[in-house]
């Protein structure tokens, strides 16, 4: 899916620059929801103006969730009352992907069972599939996805299914879901009820796998995709796994301390604030053996602390901080102290 526009992953030591914005660069922005375009019942303030602005440009733009409880209509609802111009054709959700895996391997009007809610049950008939609740209707397939009224005897009727040789598909693998009242099971631990009782292990749609991201690439036609994500483990991680351009932003979960010592599969190639990153240019960092230079400001892995010196805008301070831990040796770049350098630009 997509290409790089410089170096490979493996290759690349520190993240990429372009001398124009990255909407003119990339024809499609492949874009997270909760922390990117609205925290909470709140949108980000950048995030209305950036995406028209984008679209202005030419880049298509699409919202990418792991959310499978509810419809792309009622998703765009909420984008709209947020004033992000939004339609059901530009949400793309995990249960859009798992339904699509699934009418991929069976003919049209096979029956599947949703353990779920009504954003998947929606899902798989809009496919062309038929939703059932019960495996006495021998479905083809299992989807599970989450919904906050998931209930025993649906798990029950889905694990006695998947036993029978029904295959086991389910939206998304998070494990939990922050949510008003604290962190909460998600999809992902209630789905390990049936692997458990099985012994089966099911087969992923959502972020970090690559259908998610393959269903948005096929919903715009994009050739080459930015993937835009607040979170490592599963917005960058699944651009990764596709191949495809990502950026991080800065306005959700990830800190610049995560950012720093993420691996390989969760480094992104582009850092922004927030939404509005993908109308801008990005500077150059170079870096080579720990130490590395943006903008104003030098980085260096010294005796396992990363030193910061220099002065300006403190988003290119932390560019060069990453390239410094990014390509140092692996001797050197392990369990790095960065918590003078990140003090010194407010974090």
């Amino acid at each position: 899916m997509g290409h790089r526009c410089k170096l490979s992953m493996k290759a690349r030591m520190t993240l990429l620059s372009s001398a124009r914005p990255l909407n003119a660069i990339y024809d499609a922005a492949l874009v997270d929801l909760d922390g990117v375009v609205y925290i909470g019942s709140q949108a980000v303030p950048a995030a209305p103006e950036a995406v028209e602005k984008a679209r202005a440009a030419g880049m298509r733009v699409v919202f990418v969730t792991n959310n499978a409880a509810r419809t792309p209509a009622a998703v765009a609802e909420q984008l709209t009352a947020l004033d992000v111009a939004a339609d059901a054709q530009s949400v793309v959700t995990s249960a859009d992907a798992a339904a699509r895996m699934v009418a991929e391997r069976f003919p049209a009007g096979s029956p599947v069972l949703v353990v779920g809610d009504t954003g998947l049950r929606h899902a798989v008939w809009r496919r062309g599939l038929r939703p059932v609740s019960v495996s006495a209707d021998r479905p083809v397939a299992v989807i599970q996805g989450y919904s906050p009224r998931m209930d025993y005897d649906l798990i029950t009727e889905g694990g006695l299914a998947v036993s029978q040789g029904a295959l086991f598909v389910v939206s998304n693998n998070d494990s939990t879901t922050p949510m008003d009242r604290g962190i909460l099971p998600a999809n992902g631990s209630f789905s390990r009820v049936i692997a458990n009782a099985t012994g089966q292990e099911p087969v992923v749609a959502g972020k970090p796998m690559r259908p998610l991201h393959e269903e948005g690439v096929l919903r715009t036609g994009a050739r080459a995709p930015l993937v835009v994500g607040d979170r490592l483990d599963t917005d960058i991680e699944g651009a990764t796994s596709n191949e495809a351009a990502s950026m991080l932003v800065l306005s959700g979960v990830t800190k610049p301390a995560d950012l720093i010592t993420a691996p390989t599969r969760h480094q992104p190639d582009y850092l922004a604030w927030d939404l509005g990153g993908m109308n801008l240019p990005h500077p150059e960092t170079q870096a080579a053996a720990g130490e590395a230079h943006c903008g104003g400001w030098t980085a260096a892995v010294r005796e396992g602390h990363l030193r910061l010196t220099g002065e300006g805008d403190r988003l290119d301070g932390l560019r060069a901080l990453c390239g410094a831990a990014w390509s140092a040796p692996q001797e050197a770049g392990s369990d790095l102290d960065s918590r003078d350098a990140l003090a010194q630009l407010g974090w």
